[in-house]
């Protein structure tokens, strides 16, 4: 089914060696709805909405004291290495569901809470909100690239999640940045 520990482990060395300041921007991802998921070649970021017409909105995972949205997780970034490691069947398996994957360092030592990034237009802070992969994942990649990423906090091999700093447009293909 999904990459095994073996595998997993081994491929650390290549995840971790990913670009630190820059990274190519390799896919976007819009979901509309509960696993639905569309490939625009553009997404337009807002601090108000995250990503216009997504479920962040309406149906967050993750919400505030007063039951609004928390804006820390309005935009996720999944390294593309991780992406690419863990997603290999691409036509029976869906796409992990992250609004960019980047090819880029996304460890808590090169990308801490609060810092900003920017893609295309637009600013992204990255929150201290650990993702930790939901129980789709684990269903979709296996249970070693869940506990893999259990098992490395501090590396945040699921990416970081984002709240919106500054509108702005980000397109396939932009460098993401860091600031």
């Amino acid at each position: 089914m999904g990459v095994n520990e073996a595998e997993l482990m081994a491929a650390l060395p290549h995840v971790l060696a990913a670009p630190k300041d820059t990274g190519v921007i390799a896919s976007l991802c819009f979901r509309p709805g509960y696993n639905l998921r569309q490939f625009p070649d553009r997404l337009r970021l807002t601090r108000a909405e995250g990503v216009p017409g997504e479920r962040w909105l309406t149906a967050p995972w993750l919400r505030q004291a007063d039951g609004s949205p928390d804006p820390r997780i309005q935009v996720s970034i999944l390294p593309a290495r991780v992406c690419d490691l863990v997603w290999r069947d691409r036509e029976g398996t869906p796409h992990p569901g992250d609004t960019i994957v980047a090819d880029m360092d996304m460890t808590e030592a090169n990308l801490p809470a609060g810092t900003l990034v920017q893609a295309g237009t637009a600013v992204l802070r990255v929150s201290a909100v650990f993702n930790d992969g939901c129980v789709k994942w684990k269903a979709r990649y296996g249970a070693a690239a869940k506990d893999w990423i259990i098992a490395h906090p501090a590396l945040r091999l699921r990416g970081v999640l984002c709240a919106v700093e500054r509108d702005g447009e980000v397109h396939l293909g932009d460098v993401l940045r860091k600031l």
